[in-house]
């Protein structure tokens, strides 16, 4: 599972100028209504599948051999138009070697024996004010109490993905996506939680301000203490990436199968509006990356959810392509790409994991939503959404404290 986090979990955010270009312009485009079946008008053609420069044994499981289908047929209305950038040279598996009979059915308790019926429960931790610092500037809205550690179960791994909105030349930048990824080893379960950009919350040492500024103003460390302070969870790591990369990823793995939850139409670039229906769909990187940013005809909370959508995607891609099997050659390509305190030894301990979940590819999926937040004017005259201490911490239990 960990490597999703370093291959594709780099979630861009959301720019005030929308930065993926696809050529062409708004009068040959398909327009499609919410409700409406579109058509889309720009169904690339999916790059070589991803290639494999030698077999790495590293989980015990065998995969099937069957070559998975990247692209299913779709309909358009024009040719498919080519990016205008160039498209990062796939990496091509050679095939593993063969396998003589059928792969046999190993009850999960064998097969993963790290996942056990009974795993110890840190309890709840109290917290107070003078564990955390002062505000360094004065907030206009009081700030609560810190929530405390929330009961979890003792193994557990907490990784913030993050994906920042830097271009090229800006010194600042504000961390647009938060993704909550919740591992616990011992119940072999993963779990993602988002958290809207606009949560006007206590950052300790600063003030009360946008969680999405944490990370710029004091790093991994300021934004760790403020997801402790206000959600009572402190995560352990951190990835860190831009939307460029995230393209690259997701170019690099072919593409991914997106299980769309809803018909969506947005901006996209110099066309009036993009829609894809509530199905199946194909995405390259570029689409994939509108698909996450957008949200000109919807919220930050609804984008929430389409990244989770595009994170198990690629985590299903992975699986298809076996991506296990060279964890180490997809570690050496993207640690480039990303910032990222997750060195390879971590990510090989839990790749017995990311086999249990290639069985069933559930990712449980949790976000702090309307139904825990509050709208409110901030001192600049700017909306942001204010958390309500208990709706949050019933879906942070749900969360962190359940396996």
């Amino acid at each position: 599972m960990i490597v999703l986090i370093v291959s594709a979990s780099n979630l861009p955010a959301q720019l005030s100028s929308p930065q993926a270009n696809l050529s062409g312009s708004h009068d040959n485009i398909a327009l499609a209504a919410p409700g409406d079946t579109p058509t889309d008008p720009i169904q690339p053609v999916p790059p070589t599948p991803p290639h494999l420069s030698a077999y790495i044994p590293m989980v015990s499981r065998a995969f099937p051999t069957a070559a998975p289908t990247i692209k299913p047929e779709v309909k358009a209305t024009q040719a498919a138009i080519t990016p205008s950038e160039p498209t990062p040279t796939p990496i091509e598996p050679t095939p593993r070697p063969t396998e003589s009979g059928p792969t046999p059915t190993v009850p999960a308790s064998t097969a993963y024996p790290f996942i056990q019926k009974r795993y110890q429960i840190v309890p709840d931790q109290s917290r107070s004010w003078s564990d955390y610092p002062g505000a360094s500037i004065w907030p206009d809205l009081a700030a609560p109490a810190p929530v405390g550690i929330l009961a979890h179960p003792e193994d557990q791994i907490n990784i913030l993905l993050l994906g920042s909105d830097q271009r090229p030349g800006d010194g600042g930048f504000r961390t647009d996506t938060i993704q909550l990824m919740t591992i616990n080893p011992a119940a072999g379960t993963v779990k993602l939680t988002a958290f809207p950009r606009d949560l006007y919350v206590y950052i300790p040492g600063y003030t009360v301000q946008r969680i999405n500024t944490a990370f710029g103003w004091g790093g991994f460390d300021a934004l760790a203490d403020t997801m402790e302070y206000n959600f009572g969870v402190k995560p352990d790591y951190y990835v860190l990436a831009n939307f460029s990369a995230f393209v690259d990823g997701i170019n690099s793995i072919g593409g991914v199968m997106v299980d769309v939850g809803r018909d969506f139409c947005d901006h996209m670039d110099s066309f009036d509006t993009f829609c894809v229906s509530q199905s199946t769909y194909w995405m390259n990187g570029r689409i994939a990356l509108w698909y996450v940013r957008a949200r000109y005809t919807t919220s930050d909370l609804d984008r929430g959810r389409r990244q989770q959508e595009v994170l198990e995607a690629v985590f299903k891609q992975l699986i298809d392509i076996k991506g296990l099997y060279r964890v180490p050659e997809l570690y050496d390509v993207y640690k480039e790409n990303v910032t990222t305190d997750i060195d390879l030894n971590l990510i090989i301990q839990l790749l017995p994991i990311a086999a249990h979940l290639a069985d069933s590819v559930e990712i449980g999926n949790y976000a702090i939503g309307r139904d825990q937040v509050y709208d409110w004017i901030n001192y600049s005259g700017a909306m942001v959404l204010v958390p309500l201490r208990e709706p949050v911490l019933e879906v942070m239990r749900q969360a962190i404290s359940e396996p």
